[in-house]
């Protein structure tokens, strides 16, 4: 169930005003609230039915706002560790306010944060980060929801890549809108407000509390999700509509970053042969790596079989060198490990240590002057949700009836990246991922949502929300 903050609640009008000047709106930790009695199961079931037509009108009667609003979030270029990841989550604050929840805006306190037992890593400088939950109350008798997603996104790359000569253009075209965000995730999160507002403007006697969350820091660890959570805010279950082409994602692979580094020995290039390039050492760590990637995808879980390549090892960047005539005695590399569904990180860490180890005992220089491996940055453990679990079924009834007849039945699947769902599951919340858009289009040049995935993404979080939740 949700909390509520210790601090009496503020108007929507002074919330508006504190997210406008980034003050937060409630200053305590938010303490938990003890359910009354509940209703049957039966008496809710005919009431939840007559709710569903009216909220789904409410999405459908403003979608050109809704549109109009994820436009103008994805013109906000809020990467990661910019000014604008805050001044993001300053206009969804402002946008909460003025839907009327109860809204949570506060200042992450970064040092203690970052030094917290368990922390996730990170991979950016921030000078500040903010949270951010708007609450929809019910009456205190039902379930809790909370939809929860972020506003960082990864760098844009150059203006010319990009079809409108910006990342940032926002533009509709053929029913998509376009721009780095659009798909990761702005597009959900967008999808998750609309269905909040539409169960307030539907005034849907609610049961249970609706939390909607919005994070920082999701693409380089989770910092905004750990801080939301050390702050208190769960929920009885919880939606992320991450980019699953309306599928349901109900676990998700775990991403650790490394760096290695890997000895020579300098000379002048004319007499190369006297020195040891660390360039060339790097091939039989590579092979090794190869190896041991095929050996870790050889048998996986059922919900990972749809990826040919479920838990691949990247090599992302090489450094090395300081002089075209020098041979380099350095070089640096970072790469990220896929970690298994329900894989201790501490297992699959061990297994490329081990794997680095053997390759440079079989290498007369690098036994003697061995490869260091640097664990750092974002260190995402895999996590996952029954999928057989009522929340689950829910879901995939909710899509049904928000869809309508003919609606095809969503996949179920586990992604091969990491997410915020390990840190809301790992912390007992049931998570799934369900959300618009394509994600082998995220961190790419062509990234954009289908407009019609992200109206049907709030149809069916606000059917969700009226059955788990209930009404009275």
């Amino acid at each position: 169930m949700s909390p509520l903050p210790d601090a009496p609640a503020r108007s929507a009008s002074a919330a508006a005003e504190a997210a406008a000047t980034a003050v937060s709106t409630v200053g305590a930790r938010p303490t938990a609230r003890v359910p009354g009695p509940r209703r049957p199961a039966s008496t809710d079931a005919g009431r939840r039915s007559a709710w569903h037509g009216r909220v789904l009108h409410a999405v459908d009667a403003d979608r050109e706002a809704m549109v109009a609003l994820l436009a103008r979030l994805v013109r906000e270029p809020s990467v990661g560790g910019t000014d604008e990841e805050n001044s993001a989550q300053a206009l969804l604050a402002d946008v909460m306010a003025s839907d009327g929840l109860d809204v949570d805006h506060w200042q992450v306190p970064l040092e203690e944060t970052l030094a917290a037992p368990g922390f996730p890593g990170v991979e950016v400088d921030r000078d500040e980060a903010w949270g951010l939950v708007g609450r929809l109350p019910g009456s205190g008798d039902g379930p809790s929801l909370m939809l929860q997603g972020h506003v960082d996104v990864v760098p844009a790359g150059p203006d010319a890549a990009w079809r409108d000569g910006s990342p940032w253009s926002g533009r509709v075209v053929g029913g998509d809108l376009l721009g780095r965000g659009t798909c990761d995730m702005k597009g959900g999160l967008v999808a998750a407000t609309w269905a909040v507002r539409a169960l307030r403007r539907a005034g849907v006697p609610l049961r249970g509390d609706v939390l909607l969350a919005s994070v920082q820091g999701e693409e380089d660890g989770g910092l905004g999700s750990f801080a939301m959570l050390d702050r208190g805010w769960r929920a009885d279950a919880c939606v992320v509509p991450e980019p699953t082409s309306l599928d349901v994602v109900p676990a998700n692979a775990g991403a650790l970053t490394f760096r290695l580094g890997v000895p020579g020995a300098a000379t002048h290039a004319s007499r190369r042969l006297d020195g040891v390039s660390a360039l060339e050492k790097l091939w039989p760590v590579w092979r090794a790596l190869t190896d041991l990637e095929r050996r870790r995808n050889t048998e996986v879980d059922p919900l990972m079989r749809r990826w040919e390549l479920p838990y691949p090892i990247s090599l992302g960047t090489v450094r090395g060198g300081v002089w075209a005539s020098s041979v380099p005695d350095l070089v640096e590399v970072e790469g990220r490990l896929g970690v298994a569904l329900d894989e201790p990180v501490e297992h699959a860490r061990a297994a490329l240590e081990d794997a680095v180890a053997a390759a440079c005992a079989d290498d007369p220089w690098l036994r003697l002057h061995p490869v260091q491996v640097t664990w750092w940055g974002g260190q995402f453990a895999p996590g996952r949700t029954d999928p057989g679990s009522p929340f689950v079924a829910g879901l995939r009834a909710a899509r049904a009836v928000s869809g309508g007849p003919g609606t095809p039945e969503p996949g179920l699947w586990g992604a091969p990246y990491g997410s915020d769902l390990r840190l809301l599951a790992g912390a007992g919340i049931p998570t799934v991922q369900f959300g618009p858009g394509d994600a082998g289009l995220a961190h790419s040049t062509e990234e954009r949502v289908p407009l019609a995935e992200v109206l049907a993404v709030a149809r069916t979080l606000a059917v969700l929300a009226v059955d788990t939740c209930g009404v009275g």
